[in-house]
C-alpha cells in the first residue's frame, strides 16, 4: 500500500507498507486511530496513544480539527471497506500540505508552532 509518512521534524516522505495492522501500528508506533479531517478520499493515521507518551515529539497542526498531531503519522487513500494506495495527484498534495516542518515550544498559554520553510 502506497502511503505518505510524517515524522515530527522531517519533511513527508512516501513508502510503501503492506497493508497489514501489524504494518499499521508499525508505522506510527503504537495503536492507530483514523482521522478523516479533509474533504478528499484520505484518513490520517496516527498513534491512539501518542499524547499520553512523554518521549513522543510533537509534529503537525492540523487546523481542520482543531489540534495538533503528537508523534509520526501517514496518510493513506480510503477504499470502500478499509485504506488503500494514496493517489499519485493526493500524495502530492499533501506532500506539499505537510512540507514545512513545525516544532513546538510549550508556553503558558499552551504550545506555539514554529514553522521552518525551505
Amino acid at each position: 500500500m502506497h502511503i505518505l509518512i510524517v515524522e515530527p521534524g522531517r519533511h513527508p516522505r512516501e513508502a510503501e507498507i503492506d497493508g497489514s495492522l501489524e504494518s499499521l501500528q508499525k508505522t506510527v508506533g503504537g495503536y492507530i486511530q483514523a482521522i478523516y479531517p479533509f474533504e478528499d478520499e484520505v484518513a490520517v493515521i496516527c498513534d491512539d496513544e501518542a499524547k499520553l507518551k512523554s518521549d513522543t515529539q510533537w509534529n503537525r497542526i492540523l487546523p481542520e480539527t482543531h489540534d495538533v498531531i503528537k508523534g509520526t503519522f501517514f496518510i493513506a487513500g480510503l477504499g470502500k471497506e478499509d485504506f488503500t494506495d494514496l493517489s499519485a495527484e493526493l500524495t502530492e498534495k499533501y506532500k506539499q500540505r505537510f512540507w514545512n516542518i513545525e516544532l513546538f515550544i510549550p508556553t503558558p498559554n499552551g504550545l506555539m508552532p514554529i514553522v521552518i520553510r525551505d
